[in-house]
């Protein structure tokens, strides 16, 4: 058997001179590049947008932080009675949390097994701790942050 061969003409050419590229390569490469530097311009553009954004997102947070925390020292300095009440209560009610806590550990390691088997068991457990964990950090954060002698909190 004879296999005859037949020029087969290239889809693309590649110059590999040392000349360099050829015309129809340089249009080509100078198109990419500026449609690179483009998108490198745009990008730079996109995010010095995104920092000013952020800039002005951290200025508003922190004047609302410096608004609460006067307000709050005023409150402070116009019930100051109060305030050391609050700091005496959230003392005790920490107390209390942590002897909630230590009861809370000692069940889910006394009930481990049957909470980690049983979704009615997990139920029960959550719906008997749960809201009284939720409500007791609320109120004790609460008395916590009004006690508190740092004009800052």
């Amino acid at each position: 058997m004879s296999y005859e061969h037949e020029p087969i003409s290239p889809m693309f050419r590649i110059d590999v001179s040392a000349d360099g590229e050829s015309e129809a390569g340089q249009g080509q490469q100078s198109d990419a590049n500026h449609t690179a530097l483009d998108l490198l311009t745009e990008l730079v553009a996109g995010q010095k947008q995104q920092n000013r954004l952020l800039e002005e997102l951290v200025h508003q947070q922190v004047a609302a932080n410096k608004q609460r925390a006067t307000e709050l020292q005023q409150w402070k300095n116009a019930n100051p009675e109060l305030a050391r009440s609050c700091r005496q209560a959230a003392e005790t009610l920490s107390r209390v949390q942590t002897q909630f806590l230590d009861t809370l550990t000692e069940e889910i390691a006394d009930s481990e097994e049957h909470l980690v088997e049983g979704e009615y068991m997990l139920n029960e457990f959550v719906d008997r701790f749960g809201p009284r964990l939720a409500h007791l950090n609320g109120v004790l954060q609460v008395l916590a942050q009004l006690g508190s002698s740092d004009p800052n909190s």
